[in-house]
């Protein structure tokens, strides 16, 4: 007798989607599920480590994941594609034609079949309507974005570094709006690139007397969904690198040359970042009358199921969990996204063997770590045996790391994790410290 099998798509191969999709493509289940994976972008890169291929200091060649090797080794069957609309009537999500770089197409609209949804599509940055960021700032949602960004950092540091001689009071301005850890990190990051790049001939620069980096946030600290201990050490740390963290900044709008603020200062900058907030993608908005939230977030029971349709799950940044006892939510960090993701590989493998309930997600903060570049690292760690627990320098650095480390294991196991470590150590005694094109 022959089974039929379950086809299991994931739209969104970010950090949860695509380990949900590893893990749930083990030899032993090809049998029985279909794993499908969707994804707009020909390769995966760990969506933490933006800002440092926005900063020049991560070669994202280096480290990308390609979705279609990875797929035939895994048994996935990989379509890239963005998501246009669901018809949850019919099981089934339409895909937009993919478009090249020459404005040719290269698939055309195609629909994808399937019995049980995850939707892992992550989420973008949040302009919360404001006047001219869409036009005038910078935004770090995707790898494409970050490698524009870079190549426009260098571009633009060339040029000054070329026209200094001429106006010896110039400054080169960058202003990121948004004290999160993103903000924060970038911040560090291109601090200690401005200065690598005197190394290597750019002297012109002058990064100590002529380059200004701002951080600016609207609430009264930075890190906010962070411990205020780390928040206060992460400010004293900026601030003792010559970066300016500006609090209880509100911007309410930006042009070509600054950011409006509301208390009617300008803030003038040459590079303008937006990384304040985050809100689901477009494409939720089609997602055929699933429940959203005002962020454009899909709203979940306990199980991660969406509340409209018992055959569509929702995991990540793009999914909206209920608040437990005392009021908190799942924060928008990879950790939870790597939770959900072994839920939701035990709740799927219930499913599919009839064993009942799917059971509940309980989200557990095991602590936050933000790393200063080559500056400092800083965290707390959290458990039910050590509780809070401070830790900073070297041993935060190492925690730091190994967070990647796991999201490589959980992708390609401990062996290959370990060469892959080695063959990227050999690589930087070779490679410049950050890139140069």
């Amino acid at each position: 007798m022959t089974i039929k099998r379950q086809r299991l798509v994931i739209v969104g191969g970010g950090a949860g989607g695509l380990e949900l999709a590893s893990r749930l493509s083990s030899r032993h289940l090809r049998k029985r599920l279909q794993v499908t994976l969707i994804d707009a972008q020909r390769t995966h890169l760990w969506k933490p480590l933006l800002h440092e291929v926005a900063a020049g200091s991560f070669d994202p060649a280096e480290h990308a994941l390609e979705y279609m090797v990875h797929a035939a080794r895994h048994g996935i069957d990989f379509r890239l594609g963005t998501m246009q609309r669901l018809d949850r009537a019919q099981r089934q999500v339409w895909l937009a034609p993919v478009i090249n770089r020459e404005g040719n197409e290269i698939l055309a609209q195609r629909s994808v079949a399937y019995d049980t949804l995850v939707l892992a599509v992550g989420s973008v940055a949040n302009d919360f309507g404001v006047p001219g960021v869409a036009e005038h700032c910078w935004f770090l949602d995707t790898l494409h974005e970050a490698k524009r960004f870079q190549r426009r950092l260098l571009d633009a540091l060339l040029r000054f570094a070329g026209h200094v001689a001429d106006d010896p009071a110039a400054e080169f301005r960058i202003a990121i709006v948004g004290g999160g850890a993103t903000g924060v990190e970038l911040a560090a990051q291109l601090h200690r690139v401005s200065r690598v790049l005197t190394q290597y001939g750019l002297e012109a620069l002058q990064p100590e007397q002529r380059i200004r980096i701002s951080v600016l946030e609207a609430g009264p600290r930075i890190l906010p969904g962070l411990p205020p201990r780390m928040s206060a050490s992460v400010t004293r740390e900026l601030q003792r690198i010559g970066i300016s963290v500006l609090v209880e900044q509100r911007v309410i709008g930006v042009d070509a040359e600054a950011l409006l603020l509301a208390d009617g200062h300008r803030i003038e900058a040459e590079i303008k970042v937006w990384a304040a907030g985050i809100r689901g993608p477009e494409c939720l908005l089609h997602g055929d009358g699933l429940e959203l939230n005002r962020i454009r977030q899909l709203v979940v029971q306990r199980n991660l199921l969406t509340t409209r349709d018992e055959n569509i799950f929702a995991l990540g940044d793009c999914a909206a969990f209920p608040p437990d006892a005392q009021g908190q939510t799942v924060p928008p960090r990879a950790q939870a996204a790597h939770q959900q993701a072994s839920f939701l590989a035990r709740a799927i493998r219930r499913r599919l063997h009839g064993k009942g309930s799917l059971g509940e997600y309980h989200y557990r903060d095991y602590g936050s770590l933000v790393a200063l570049g080559h500056y400092s690292t800083v965290g707390n760690l959290m458990g039910a045996i050590t509780g809070n627990v401070w830790i900073s320098g070297f041993i935060a650095r190492f925690m730091y790391v190994s967070l990647y480390k796991l999201h490589q294991a959980a992708l390609y196991g401990w062996w290959h994790t370990l060469l892959l470590g080695l063959a990227n150590r050999l690589r930087r005694t070779v490679d410049p410290e950050i890139k140069l094109h």
